[in-house]
């Protein structure tokens, strides 16, 4: 079991960028096409902004079309978490950080084989380690 990271919303700020505390910390989207990976095609992985958790894989990142990085799978099943999401008055499933629960965005079914699954980011989020 990975240890867990709990910070104040003060030491987050200290840390982050506004943008990068408004999405990562508070749930927020970045506007589509305007993040900084949704067309990177380097070879990496992609970490956690707030603790550097490894999250998804350039092998698993597909152009999506939506203006978001997206993935068909994490990079393990204990990389990330998720849970329900009704803040737009209709359920979707929240992708968060396993270590510090930072809002990385959404997964949906609509993704490609072999999984099935769209993990949307937002590219604030994130962090890139190219190979």
């Amino acid at each position: 079991m990975v240890a867990k990271i709990k910070k104040t919303d003060k030491e987050w700020q200290e840390q982050l960028t506004p943008e990068q505390f408004k999405v990562a910390r508070k749930k927020g989207t970045e506007r589509a096409f305007t993040g900084e990976y949704h067309n990177l095609k380097e070879k990496g992985l992609y970490k956690c902004i707030c603790c550097g958790n490894e999250l998804f894989s350039s092998d698993t990142k597909y152009d999506s079309g939506t203006g978001w990085p997206s993935f068909w799978q994490p990079l393990n099943e204990n990389s990330i978490k998720t849970e329900n999401d009704f803040s737009l008055f209709m359920r979707r499933i929240e992708v968060l950080c396993s270590v510090c629960d930072a809002h990385l965005g959404h997964v949906f079914p609509d993704g490609p084989a072999p999984t099935g699954q769209r993990y949307c980011m937002n590219s604030v989020s994130l962090n890139f380690e190219k190979k």
